[in-house]
């Protein structure tokens, strides 16, 4: 059996991706360096055989949870990368870890608890020390994480649109017109965007955040957060004219 399963690409009428581009959505990937390699090779090959401009979107949760968020940082922000363009977009955990880095202690138990320790982990930080230095943290978060591995995290976007596709991390809120979007519903929403399934958003939305056993499509969304760090299963979709395709480790 092959490392990669390609899912039954479909076709019809609807939501569309510019003539002559081809958009590739990762999914969050939660430090899972090895799982990123393989998929950024598997993309590599899938663009060699497209003659048009193709485009490699990350839809945000570079970090936490999984064992080498540092090695994720650095591979992505020093390339080389496949496609044409990148974009990177700013996810909840990015934007703990920078509130946190800046000072914020009020969000420090919580970020710990969800994957923070793992981040400090990788980057050289042991646990006894990470609980030892308290309301220091920040201080030894700022001697251990390369000045530029944050500078990098800082200039992610929160939100891409191509065609008929908008690309956030978490979603957005139904009813709210997509210039108006908040950035706390872009980088944290569930509930109210992952239950309303026939809103007509005028997008398509493409978002991870939220974890399903496999890619997840409705008629106004597509979720590729496939729980990496837990699953080992990383996913981008693939998005070409009318098509749409999915890339899973």
């Amino acid at each position: 059996m092959g490392m990669f399963r390609k899912h039954k690409e479909t076709q019809a009428k609807g939501p569309a991706m510019p003539r002559g581009v081809r958009a590739y959505a990762i999914g969050d990937v939660h430090g899972c360096l090895a799982e990123l390699e393989r998929l950024l090779d598997r993309i590599a090959e899938d663009c060699r055989e497209y003659s048009g401009q193709t485009r490699l979107i990350f839809i945000g949760d570079l970090v936490d949870r999984g064992p080498d968020s540092a090695g994720v940082v650095r591979r992505l922000r020093l390339g080389p990368l496949p496609c044409d363009r990148q974009a990177f977009l700013m996810g909840n955990h990015e934007e703990a870890m920078i509130a946190i880095y800046d000072g914020d202690l009020d969000s420090l138990g919580g970020w710990l608890t969800y994957g923070g320790i793992e981040t400090l982990e990788s980057y050289g930080l042991d646990r006894p020390e990470i609980f030892r230095v308290g309301a220091d943290l920040p201080r030894r978060m700022r001697e251990v994480i390369p000045a530029d591995d944050i500078a990098f995290l800082r200039r992610f976007e929160d939100q891409v649109r191509f065609g008929d596709y908008l690309f956030v991390h978490a979603g957005i809120r139904p009813g709210v017109p997509l210039d108006e979007q908040d950035t706390y519903d872009l980088r944290w929403i569930r509930g109210e965007f992952l239950d309303d399934e026939a809103s007509d958003h005028g997008v398509v939305v493409v978002h991870g955040h939220t974890i399903t056993q496999e890619p997840e499509t409705r008629i106004n969304r597509i979720g590729i957060d496939t729980g990496c760090y837990s699953s080992g299963r990383l996913t981008a979709v693939v998005l070409e004219g009318t098509s749409r395709r999915f890339l899973t480790t």
